[in-house]
């Protein structure tokens, strides 16, 4: 599997900002919260795919661990954020388990899709 480094590193990075930018005292949901759940999803299906494929996880469950402390100190929606996570972990564990073409294709496919939504919540809601 090829290891683009700049989209996975992209990515890791817009989490931590995303994270950095949350306020953990928001007791309203906020205007981005559909989207950062999608991300969270994003990240659990990554996570999956990265380690089936390069057999390391390269702290992809890490990076959504900091960015749900940040973010998600109510009880109910740190809960939503690891369901997120945790079905799109589990949409791929159900159907791959061995690293082929097309797996490696989704894995591509999902990374693109979290980087360009982390982008959208830097751009639009980061400060």
């Amino acid at each position: 599997m090829k290891r683009p480094h700049l989209i996975t590193t992209a990515l890791a990075a817009g989490i931590v900002l995303i994270s950095a930018s949350a306020s953990s005292a928001q007791t309203a949901e906020p205007l981005y919260e559909a989207r950062l759940i999608r991300l969270a999803e994003i990240v659990g299906s990554v996570h999956y795919l990265r380690t089936l494929c390069l057999g390391s996880d390269e702290g992809w469950r890490d990076k959504m661990q900091a960015l749900i402390n940040l973010e998600a100190a109510d009880p109910e929606r740190r809960a939503r954020f690891i369901a997120a996570f945790n079905k799109g972990y589990r949409s791929f564990a159900s159907v791959h388990r061995k690293c082929n073409s097309v797996a490696i294709e989704a894995e591509e496919l999902y990374r693109k899709q979290g980087l360009e939504l982390a982008s959208e919540l830097i751009a639009r809601y980061g400060n």
